[in-house]
């Protein structure tokens, strides 16, 4: 609809359909190739590499990687993050039953938020920009329940 006003202007009015699903629709939520955003593969593996050097010489944290194979943990660890952030298939051990030693141990929610205390500082350090490091926090965090099995 247009409308001529007083003074002569033209005014068009625009009617705009919604659905009522875009109350849904958080873009937090809608896939994205987050990998991809962050630098690929090799952001993920370097910032891995510095995840993993900080875990091990957090007093906290070390006692769960005594006796473990750290070369097989991360390398699992960087297929998982990858594919939750966009990428290719995770084919290592299910997330819940991997941290069932761990569970065994006392794993508790103070240990996953320092654990993505140390990846967020990781993305950080390897260039990650603060924003996207706060997209795969949200991945990782989405996580927690499983992990810990709460």
């Amino acid at each position: 609809m247009q409308v001529v006003m007083p003074d002569g202007l033209l005014f068009a009015m625009v009617t705009v359909e919604t659905s009522p699903l875009d109350s849904f629709i958080d873009e937090d939520t809608m896939t994205e190739d987050l990998l991809e955003l962050i630098g690929g593969r090799s952001t993920i593996k370097a910032a891995t590499e510095v995840f993993y050097n900080k875990v091990l010489e957090d007093d906290n944290l070390r006692h769960f990687f005594e006796r473990v194979d750290m070369g097989h943990i991360q390398s699992r660890q960087i297929m998982f993050i990858s594919m939750l952030l966009g990428g290719r298939v995770y084919t290592g051990k299910d997330i819940h039953d991997a941290h069932a030693r761990s569970r065994d141990h006392g794993l508790n929610d103070g240990h996953f938020d320092l654990f993505l205390k140390h990846f967020r500082a990781a993305l950080e350090q390897v260039g990650v920009k603060p924003e996207n490091a706060e997209k795969v926090m949200k991945r990782l965090e989405s996580k927690r329940a499983t992990v810990l099995d709460t």
